[in-house]
């Protein structure tokens, strides 16, 4: 009688701290649920603030203007970067293929330094 009434209580300790943590990992659950949802509102939210901006300043500059600096020289197109706020960019017409690894070497500049440039004394063929 002794141990079946041990055996009971046992089980009801284990189906209690079953219950406990099945509640715990739905708490949890909706904890990262609700998280994920506010990041991506946040997101969404942030996403359209830019996108009204880049409108904004498009239509402050005027479409005219901008078609018109961007079909004048080098220089005025760097500006016209400058003034939608880009950093970097890369223009095409898309009817030539860019090769991206030279363009980023290219882009890159004078930071890297050429290992054809450095002459060490060694024969080329050699190596």
């Amino acid at each position: 009688e002794q141990a079946r009434l041990k055996a009971q209580a046992t089980k009801i300790e284990a189906e209690s701290e079953l219950e406990r943590l099945t509640h715990a990992r739905d708490a949890e659950l909706k904890y990262v649920s609700e998280q994920n949802k506010m990041e991506l509102g946040k997101s969404t939210a942030i996403s359209n603030i830019e996108v009204k901006k880049f409108k904004e300043m498009v239509e402050a500059i005027g479409a005219n203007t901008l078609l018109a600096m961007s079909t004048a020289g080098p220089d005025l197109q760097v500006r016209m970067l400058q003034a939608l706020g880009l950093k970097s960019t890369l223009i095409t017409d898309g009817s030539s293929p860019i090769n991206l690894f030279t363009t980023a070497s290219g882009l890159i500049g004078g930071l890297v330094p050429s290992k054809r440039h450095h002459d060490d004394g060694l024969d080329d063929s050699l190596a």
